[in-house]
């Protein structure tokens, strides 16, 4: 509704500017009161959630840190780094030029790694003088979990913006806690890059929300305009994903414009932030390459191309409707060939196994090659199980996300097609029009949601992605009256008034479901909270006792890369390998000495582990007597995959190598495996062994 006919409306009921500017106040004053205290609960319920999962406050240091496992070990590590270093710019120094990790190697880990997060917390928890207070790793997780709260209070206010009631910010934080174990990995790897980044992600959600408004006043819309600015350079900084993320949201935003849904200047403004940010980004990120090879910076530039181009497609004509579905086809043309060219001239190094990866998934090709077949089997990229759609329903998200967007994309269509028709949007509108599709904050939402739901789809791993969004967009629909009066205008109520009825409904629907989610999910939450749950590994402790004790200080170590992970966050020595999946030369060196748990003979080991400078092997019990749960993806089995070692016929396997599987033949103490290597040291879960520099052959 205009500014001028709510005033004009006041007025007929008698209503005194002043108290609607009181009104007004209170409205804003409470609703922020909620979305911070929303947050704030959310960060403390995790904080005591960890706690209670973790024992963390009596766990000794040790025991604290072998809780990050995989690469969460090695982003906490290299904020450990930083702290010890004798000043910041020497730590930062450190990192750029780390020959300290990885052996035979030297890293620009701040680039390779995304390290933007820790080097901002070693630097608040140096110039906060928090060293007397909290210990680091309390201080790190605070932050984390700080963030997630920023996370829940940006979603709060999305719906709020988006519904004008902050009972829809409550429903949206109530969904997004229920279904947390579809919503956030933050209960498996705290320090992963998608914890730092996605908080930021939602703030520019809930600004471009803001941002897309009609009739936004300049204060406001200014304000909204700075904040997806920094946000969405934030966003891009904190993980090295993030422009795929920002793709998928200018993917939104074109096809948004593409109809005249929204104003083409906003939609440019935000063109330009993606390419100021990218260009930040690029210089920031030490040249980071990838980010001039994006997709993100392909369509954009198409984009902006184009509209010079086509100056003049929105006057309603039958030649201006033509050129708009040449439009549509010239970006994707222009989009499409920049990104080819620019893949062709500028050197990058961009992750080659990723498309492997897409042709293989989608069935395009086979392949044998480990790193590809070990990445076809995690869990995070697969398809969604159906476990995951039973619990959406479970909590009576998904039955009301579905119900929100049939009605959103109806009326969406229904504007398209009054658009095509040559009529145009209105001004503003009110809740009698029933005409929730002409919202471009809403046009924008329901695009986005259905794109992530897309990828969602395809992999289990984007469900943190979409999740989050569907509980927002659910919450918005049921809260909202004109999305009921749009339902009720197709049905065409005569009995009841509809304008009173779709009231009625926005405040009843939201708190019925309330109370049942109060009373089926609470007591759980509780009680999960009240349980003290015990994580204790006493093997991996006394490993690492172990190495820090007895191993020199120059030893390398080899085993695998999430086990390597944590021997250099616990004792600081170097490995032969990391859990980092962006690296073609860490994922070779992941491969080839995985190949200790593979059927190749003590000579070629001997020779793979050499060729690393390690010095000590490490043997895990639970991958080489891995049971699994699915058959050829054990690391074993895709092992013998890759070096042809078992031939699958009609269901049949067959072995054609001569040796054994080293990790077991090694344990048998026998010649050749005791010429090459000396075990000296072992406990139920691992095995070390000492490679030994000089060679006896002995029978």
């Amino acid at each position: 509704m205009a500014p001028e006919e709510r005033n004009k409306e006041n007025s007929k009921l008698g209503r005194s500017p002043k108290y609607m500017l009181i009104q007004r106040f209170a409205k804003l004053f409470f609703g922020c009161l909620a979305a911070v205290t929303s947050g704030m609960l959310y960060a403390v319920y995790l904080s005591t959630y960890h706690e209670r999962k973790f024992w963390f406050s009596s766990r000794q240091e040790l025991e604290r840190e072998i809780t990050f496992q995989g690469d969460s070990a090695i982003y906490y590590s290299f904020y450990k780094e930083l702290l010890k270093a004798p000043s910041f710019e020497r730590g930062v120094y450190e990192l750029t030029h780390n020959n300290k990790t990885v052996s035979l190697k030297t890293i620009n880990a701040v680039q390779q790694m995304t390290l933007y997060p820790e080097l901002i917390a070693s630097v608040l928890y140096q110039a906060s003088g928090s060293e007397e207070v909290i210990e680091p790793v309390y201080f790190y997780i605070g932050i984390v979990f700080g963030l997630q709260g920023i996370y829940v209070t940006a979603l709060f206010v999305t719906s709020w913006v988006m519904s004008g009631t902050w009972l829809a910010g409550m429903l949206t934080v109530a969904w997004f806690i229920i279904n947390r174990t579809d919503t956030t990995r933050i209960d498996y790897s705290i320090p992963s890059r998608e914890n730092w980044a996605l908080p930021y992600f939602a703030c520019q959600v809930a600004a471009l929300t803001g941002y897309l408004k009609k009739n936004l006043n300049c204060s406001a819309e200014k304000f909204c305009y700075l904040l997806v600015n920094a946000s969405t350079y934030t966003f891009m900084m904190m993980w090295e994903y993030s422009h795929y993320l920002l793709f998928v949201q200018a993917v939104s935003l074109f096809l948004l414009d593409s109809f005249a849904l929204a104003q083409t200047e906003k939609v440019h403004e935000v063109y330009k932030i993606y390419l100021f940010s990218l260009f930040l980004g690029y210089l920031l990120q030490f040249e980071n390459s990838a980010l001039l090879v994006s997709p993100l910076l392909s369509l954009v530039a198409a984009l902006m191309f184009s509209k010079c181009l086509q100056m003049n497609l929105k006057k309603g004509t039958f030649m201006a409707r033509l050129l708009k579905i040449m439009y549509i086809y010239l970006v994707l043309t222009i989009t499409v060939t920049l990104n080819f060219l620019l893949k062709m001239f500028v050197p990058h190094k961009e992750n080659e196994h990723l498309l492997k990866f897409i042709e293989v998934k989608l069935g395009l090709n086979t392949t044998k090659n480990f790193t590809m077949n070990w990445l076809l089997c995690q869990e995070s990229l697969q398809a969604p199980s159906q476990d995951f759609f039973l619990r959406l329903t479970q909590s009576s998200l998904l039955p009301f996300y579905i119900l929100v967007l049939i009605i959103c994309l109806f009326s969406v269509t229904q504007v398209i097609f009054r658009r095509i028709c040559g009529e145009p949007l209105k001004e503003a509108i009110k809740l009698e029009d029933g005409r929730i599709g002409e919202r471009p904050e809403i046009v924008y939402h329901v695009i986005h949601t259905i794109l992530l739901g897309c990828l969602a789809m395809c992999l289990e791993g984007m469900k943190y992605l979409w999740t989050p969004y569907v509980c927002m967009l659910a919450a918005f629909g049921v809260c909202s009256p004109e999305l009921w009066m749009t339902l009720f205008k197709w049905l065409r109520l005569k009995a009841v008034h509809p304008i009173l009825l779709a009231l009625i409904l926005s405040m009843a629907v939201p708190t019925i479901i309330g109370f049942s989610l109060w009373k089926e999910f609470f007591p759980r939450i509780m009680t999960e909270l009240s349980e003290l749950q015990e994580f204790y590994d006493p093997d991996t402790v006394e490993l690492m006792t172990w190495i820090k004790r007895q191993a020199p200080v120059a030893a390398v170590f080899a085993g695998s890369p999430q086990l390597m992970g944590v021997i250099k966050l616990c004792t600081g020595w170097m490995v032969s390998s990391l859990p980092l999946y962006n690296d073609d030369d860490l994922l070779k060196r992941n491969e080839n000495i995985y190949q200790i748990y593979s059927k190749r003979s003590a000579e070629d080991i001997y020779k793979i582990l050499t060729s690393y400078k390690a010095n000590f092997l490490i043997i895990e019990d639970s991958i080489c007597n891995e049971v699994g749960p699915v058959r050829g993806c054990r690391v074993k089995d895709l092992l013998d995959i890759a070096n042809g070692h078992v031939v699958c016929e009609e269901g049949d396997s067959y072995s054609y190598t001569k040796y054994g599987r080293f990790c077991h033949e090694i344990k048998m103490n026998y010649s050749p495996y005791v010429n090459y290597f000396t075990r000296v040291y072992w406990n139920r879960s691992y095995f070390v062994y000492r490679i030994n520099t000089v060679i006896s052959f002995q029978s």
